[in-house]
């Protein structure tokens, strides 16, 4: 027996009884994520599970994630832009896949702090994403993180080629691995 999950006229199947995180809803529910800073989505992913961190771009949507204890962060793949509901389907399948507990959302905010259009976009995207899903979407600060990635990836002496086929998921796996260190350390000041 199956279930599916319906994306904007799209539908992901699952097996009938395996929990589905990236929100297996009806025709009659209609899940909504809370998007929130990371500090405080962060209540809201439980203490352990992975957790998927997205890297958005114009073209590309770097996607990486984490061991279920959260220490360390993994580039998974590269998804090309086609239209929202393609994306999202492709971003839903990987958590499923992978019992994800939450997401992680880059949000490019300007060097100064100040929000331009490519983090309106992304705050666009993580308010449309979460109509489909019921896991929260946390917003973590990207700043540098492709720049950041490139440097390692050339220091590391990938090719130009290769270093365009996998930036986006290492700059997902950058931005993640940032947010699971705050959340660690926010833990040990916490205690």
């Amino acid at each position: 027996m199956t279930q599916e999950l319906q994306i904007g006229g799209t539908s992901l199947s699952g097996a009938a009884g395996q929990r589905c995180p990236a929100s297996v809803a009806h025709a009659s529910a209609s899940p909504m994520a809370l998007v929130l800073p990371l500090i405080e989505a962060a209540r809201h992913f439980g203490p352990r599970g992975s957790l998927i961190g997205l890297d958005l771009g114009t073209k590309t949507i770097g996607v990486a994630t984490c061991d279920h204890d959260r220490k360390l962060a993994t580039g998974v793949e590269t998804i090309a832009r086609r239209n929202f509901t393609t994306d999202a389907k492709r971003v839903l399948t990987l958590a499923t896949e992978r019992r994800a507990t939450g997401f992680v959302l880059g949000l490019p905010v300007n060097m100064d702090g100040s929000e331009g259009p490519r983090a309106q976009s992304t705050r666009a995207f993580a308010r449309n994403f979460s109509k489909l899903t019921e896991l929260a979407i946390a917003l973590w600060d990207e700043r540098l993180s492709t720049a950041a990635v490139e440097r390692e990836l050339i220091a590391a002496d990938v090719s130009r080629k290769k270093r365009a086929a996998v930036i986006d998921q290492h700059a997902a796996a950058f931005i993640l691995q940032g947010a699971l260190d705050r959340l660690v350390h926010l833990a040990n000041h916490k205690s």
